[in-house]
Formats: structure tokens, C-alpha cells, sequence
């Protein structure tokens, strides 16, 4: 939740300049909803992507201050975030509902980022792999493995986020690689293609480190995302991996 109109500007004036040399890097941003049209007002014809930070499982109805995948659709949008760990956590988004957000995303046209991560207290208990797969499964039971064609992955470690701290790219690795394997057990082809973006305090400084890693194929970026210089870093981390 941040944003200004003023600072949106500078920001995806400068982001909107780099990009123009990004070639084989894709780049979205995904912003709260008041912003949709002034993000596609400057950015359409850009190689940048937009999107929002979730939405609704209903299509329309009786559901005040929700937001309809049909709606973000009427601004360009192609990404949506679905099951971020604050949108689990702080208002109590539970898988099944993740998972119903992710068909509405799919029925609306648009391309679901789909987040799964374990608490400090799961890691420490050893069921990371347990947690993300239950998260994992849940939207693959209700829509089928072969919608991950349609959908991004993102792995965020709630321990990693906003804290300063952050996973290891051998640890990062390692919950990838279970996710794709997760993926593969269901449909090896659906698990190749499938992107898994980390995001959990990625930085400039840590980026290409955690790009280089075989099943990393890209950062969800929180804070970082916020300043100019440090984002344009990032992608051109990506563009160098």
C-alpha cells in the first residue's frame, strides 16, 4: 500500500526509460488499484507489464469494495497477485479462497501470480515443503495443473519479507526446485515451462546471486520496487542472467 501520483510518475518515468533496453527481460508492476489508469496511461506501449495486487473471487454482485477480475481488465491489466502472505496472514486468506481468486483471474483473461511461503516458526519446525505444497496443491485441485501454463509462481518466504533478512540462493534453490518437482509429479511439461519468481528482500545486491540459481527464474520485488535506481538494478540483474 504505497503510492502518490507525483512519486508514481517519477518512478515509471525512469523504469520506463531503462526498459527500453531490456531485451529478454519481462517486467511488470503491480499497484494499488486507484492507480491502474494513471500506470496504464504511462506505461501502454511500453515493454512494461501492469497489474494489480489481487482481486476478487466473485465476477460482479453484491460485494462492496471488492475489485472483479473484469474490472482490472477494462484498465489493460495482464498480471494479478493472488495469495500474497500479507493477504493470507493479516486478512486471513485461506487456500481454498487463493485458489478461487486464481480461476477468477483466469476467467477474466488475466495471467495469476500465485504466492506460497512459509512463517519463521514453519521453517524452524522443518515444514516449508509441507506448507508449500498444501498451498501449491490447493490450486492445482481446484483448477487443474495445466492452468500453471496460464499463471507465475512466486515462492515468498514470510521470514524474508520486509525483515532485512533473506533466504540463501542455495536456500531459495532448494524450495524451487520442490515446487517444480511438486509441478513435475502432476505433468512434467506444465513443470518446465512454468516460471517461479522468488520474492523475499531482493535486493541489487543479492539479485543476480539468486537469478543464477537453475529453477529462480525471476524476483517478485517488495520494497526495492519503490526506488527507481534499485529496481532498474534488479531487472538488469535479470537481463544479465
Amino acid at each position: 500500500m504505497h503510492g502518490e501520483l507525483g512519486a508514481n510518475q517519477r518512478l515509471l518515468e525512469a523504469v520506463k526509460t531503462a526498459a527500453a533496453n531490456w531485451s529478454g527481460v519481462e517486467c511488470a508492476v503491480c499497484v494499488p488499484f486507484p492507480y491502474l489508469a494513471q500506470v496504464r496511461d504511462l506505461l501502454r506501449g511500453t515493454p512494461v507489464a501492469w497489474g494489480a495486487q489481487t482481486l476478487s473471487e466473485h465476477d460482479a454482485g453484491a460485494y462492496t469494495g471488492e475489485v472483479s477480475g473484469t474490472m482490472l481488465r477494462e484498465f489493460e491489466c495482464r498480471y494479478v497477485i493472488v495469495g500474497h502472505s500479507e493477504r493470507r496472514q493479516l486478512y486471513g486468506e485461506t487456500d481454498a479462497q487463493v485458489a478461487a481468486k486464481f480461476l477468477a483471474a483466469l476467467r477474466a483473461g488475466l495471467t495469476p501470480i500465485v504466492c506460497v511461503g512459509e512463517t519463521l516458526e514453519e521453517r524452524e519446525q522443518g515444514t516449508t515443503e509441507q506448507v508449500v505444497a498444501r498451498q501449491l496443491d490447493a490450486v492445482i485441485e481446484a483448477a487443474g495443473v495445466d492452468t500453471l501454463q496460464q499463471a507465475v509462481l512466486a515462492y515468498e518466504p514470510v521470514w524474508a519479507i520486509g525483515t532485512g533478512r533473506t533466504a540463501t540462493p542455495e536456500q531459495a534453490q532448494a524450495v524451487h526446485r520442490h515446487i517444480r518437482e511438486r509441478v513435475a509429479a502432476r505433468k512434467a511439461s506444465v513443470a518446465e515451462g512454468v516460471r517461479i519468481l522468488y520474492g523475499g528482500s531482493v535486493k541489487a545486491a543479492n539479485a543476480a546471486s539468486l537469478f543464477a540459481m537453475p529453477d529462480v527464474d525471476g524476483g517478485l520485488i517488495g520494497g526495492a520496487s519503490l526506488v527507481a535506481d534499485d529496481f532498474i538494478a534488479i531487472c538488469v540483474a535479470a537481463k544479465t542472467e
